[in-house]
């Protein structure tokens, strides 16, 4: 076991996202999981009818906990909630600036529910950004960080290169919600720009993907991976958890992410 990856993000109780969905894949990838839990959500495959926010004082006091013990080598962050929230979480990493982060700006689930009130993306946009090693954005989330509509490659890239601009170290503006045989990630930092492509696979079992895809890559960093190391092995085991979906629940299904890992 190597990689300790402290995830701050909302709980769901169907096991498809979330924090369920980041321990399984810290795990999964050999990695050991730590959470500091910001809301318990009520949500299955069909989706969200409930968010219960946790008390931000709990929240900050859980961090604490971890990494005044165990500490942490990577910081990931998903679902935020509310402003409240954020702040604790702006103070919990300007305390451990040593520590990457890698953020997911969840801000919708897969089914389109709302998981986020108020102005929680100016919040990333202006005060976490700023924090962060990396921010995975889907094309959705990414439109509302930078104000443009993420519609192609073209607008992709130029939204990666904004969310660097407002003071992320990198940036992977995943492809998923656009549509073809393929789909593009864009990984941008600074002036490199690497381009990740895998087949598009036909299915409803994409519950948590983002939160998965972000655990994933957090566990590679934690784990001394390069960036684009962590980002390629997460991408593959993404794909292969979503090809191996047990296809459970009625609407968007949960991915297999304890399937067997290429040598």
């Amino acid at each position: 076991m190597k990689g300790r990856v402290l995830i701050i993000a909302g709980s769901d109780p169907s096991g498809g996202a979330g924090i369920q969905a980041d321990i399984k894949a810290v795990t999964a990838l050999g990695g050991y999981a730590m959470t500091a839990i910001t809301a318990l959500t009520v949500q299955n495959t069909l989706g969200v009818s409930g968010v219960h926010p946790v008390p931000p004082q709990v929240i900050k006091d859980q961090i604490d906990a971890v990494i005044g013990d165990i500490g942490a080598d990577v910081i990931k962050i998903g679902m935020i909630g509310d402003i409240e929230t954020a702040k604790v979480i702006e103070t919990a990493l300007k305390e451990n600036a040593e520590i990457p982060v890698i953020l997911d700006p969840v801000l919708v689930a897969t089914s389109g529910d709302a998981l986020s009130i108020g102005d929680v993306a100016s919040f990333i946009r202006d005060r976490l950004l700023p924090l962060s090693y990396l921010v995975t954005p889907n094309t959705d989330e990414a439109s509302a960080l930078v104000g443009i509509n993420v519609t192609d490659h073209a607008s992709a890239l130029t939204a990666g290169k904004r969310l660097i601009e407002k003071g992320a170290t990198s940036a992977l503006v995943k492809g998923g919600h656009f549509s073809g045989p393929t789909v593009e990630d864009l990984l941008i930092s600074n002036d490199d720009v690497k381009s990740f492509t895998s087949p598009r696979i036909e299915t409803t079992s994409t519950h948590g993907t983002g939160c998965t895809l972000a655990s994933a890559i957090a566990t590679g960093i934690a784990q001394s991976l390069s960036l684009t190391e962590a980002v390629e092995r997460a991408i593959e085991y993404v794909q292969t958890a979503i090809a191996t979906a047990p296809g459970f629940g009625a609407g968007h299904g949960p991915l297999n992410h304890c399937h067997p890992l290429k040598d």
